[in-house]
């Protein structure tokens, strides 16, 4: 039996060029990159030295944090370079991928008499634990804690995200040999969203209590429903995966093979003909961009969706956790008093000037201007507008900012991911990194208090 949820407070954003419910094989990428940014305070040690042959789920380096936790290739073929930062910091590794392809074999898990310990061997050997990530902190799950509960969602609100109910489609038996897998690493459930009026793969999954959410956008974030059926509290662990990585997972249980493809949406304006790709993690974005084509020459890549992803550029690799590459115009262009003339063509929480609130279906063509520039924070409350959590978004934004930890976890920090504040980002007049500030924030609290 599943409960409804029904979210109120937020703002969908309507953009042109959603991806079109088409799946092409991506062009076959000659490099593939695993950058290692995508893992949020992870200090990595490598396995193998720069010219290594190395087989696809063969393990590339380990956290020294966690040494049980192993990254590993989405591909056969040779590490050919390592890009270092400052004090030699391991940024990016790059692997020529080879023609024929060669996978690590483990032996298929019996799941019916696995214990917690053989699955989380097993998972950390097989290279996806990184997939599962946990709160507090928004950063890859301590193999040691227990959660109290696991949370998956696969419902989609951000704009032009990739549509996982499509994505989906015919992995129901990878998606649950995972949660068979996870639901015995807590003594809790694992809670699954899906859209009210959906028709996901997800809601036939045994073993899961079922979520059915619905409103605007931020209800799609995991945030959003651990906050409406489990709160976190201080002392107190939840783990959450994305659906896709389910899939990874559940055909590593399944068949001993890390499998690193994605059906990744291409979508934005900006392209001629926006469509599903099925690629691999680290692939060459530039495999996918050019078989759809772009618009002009003056656009911005993004290594995600629009509100939480990464500037990237035409010859960039797809990020480890993402599903969805956006092309949007560049916005490098002013208006002359455009803040002091009735607005069309443009989003808006507010009814200043912008119409947008007259035509909720109707799509918008926007670019990357930011419409203004930083300035200090104004007290509108607009945020809590967009804002469903049972948080004061604005007095969390200023303790981050000022470092009191005693307010930070009062306000309820650990609750948070910096994706949760993305909607607020977006809608402030102040132009504050609103998600840089709570990642900001986030680190310092596991600092001092861990």
């Amino acid at each position: 039996m599943s409960k409804d949820i029904r979210i109120k407070k937020g703002l969908n954003i309507n953009l042109v060029g959603a991806a079109e419910h088409a799946t092409s094989k991506a062009v076959l990428s000659n490099v593939y990159a695993i950058n290692l940014q995508d893992f949020h305070g992870v200090t990595p040690k490598l396995l193998v030295k720069q010219g290594a042959e190395v087989k696809a789920g063969e393990p590339l380096f380990f956290d020294k944090n966690q040494e049980a936790v192993k990254f590993v290739s989405p591909v056969s073929g040779e590490l050919v370079e390592v890009i270092r930062g400052e004090r030699r910091r391991i940024l990016t590794l790059k692997i020529l991928a080879d023609k024929t392809q060669e996978h690590v074999a483990h032996k298929p898990l019996n799941l019916e008499g696995a214990s917690p310990q053989d699955i989380k061997k097993y998972l950390l050997e097989g290279g996806v634990w990184p997939f599962v990530k946990q709160r507090p902190y928004d950063i890859i799950a301590n193999a040691e804690s227990t959660p109290k509960g696991i949370f998956i969602s696969g419902y989609v609100t951000a704009p032009l995200a990739a549509d996982l109910d499509y994505v989906l489609q015919g992995k129901e038996k990878e998606m649950q040999a995972a949660i068979t897998a996870l639901g015995k690493l807590t003594p809790g459930k694992v809670h699954v969203s899906v859209g009210k009026s959906s028709n996901s793969p997800l809601a036939g999954l045994k073993g899961v209590e079922l979520h059915k959410m619905s409103g605007p956008h931020p209800a799609g974030l995991v945030g959003t429903l651990i906050n409406r059926v489990d709160p976190i509290n201080k002392g107190e662990v939840v783990w959450t995966v994305t659906p896709q990585d389910l899939v990874i997972m559940g055909e590593l249980l399944l068949t001993g093979k890390f499998n690193a493809e994605r059906v990744v949406a291409l979508a934005g304006s900006s392209v001629k003909a926006p469509k599903y790709y099925a690629t691999k993690i680290g692939a060459e974005i530039s495999t996918v961009l050019y078989a759809s084509g772009v618009n002009g020459e003056n656009f911005r890549v993004i290594n995600g969706d629009v509100l939480t992803g990464s500037q990237s550029r035409p010859d960039g690799y797809l990020g480890y956790y993402n599903n969805t590459v956006c092309v949007i115009p560049e916005g490098d262009d002013y208006e002359f008093f455009g803040w002091n003339k009735p607005v069309f063509d443009k989003i808006s929480s507010t009814r200043a000037l912008t119409f947008s609130w007259m035509f909720p279906d109707k799509k918008y063509d926007l670019t990357t201007n930011t419409n203004g520039e930083h300035r200090a924070f104004v007290v509108t409350g607009r945020y809590e507008e967009v804002f469903p959590l049972d948080i004061y978004p604005l007095q969390l934004l200023k303790a981050c900012m000022i470092g009191d930890l005693d307010e930070m976890e009062q306000l309820g920090l650990y609750e948070v991911a910096p994706e949760d504040f993305s909607l607020t980002e977006f809608i402030c007049i102040s132009k504050q990194p609103h998600q840089q500030i709570i990642r900001e924030g986030l680190d310092l609290l596991y600092k001092e208090i861990g």
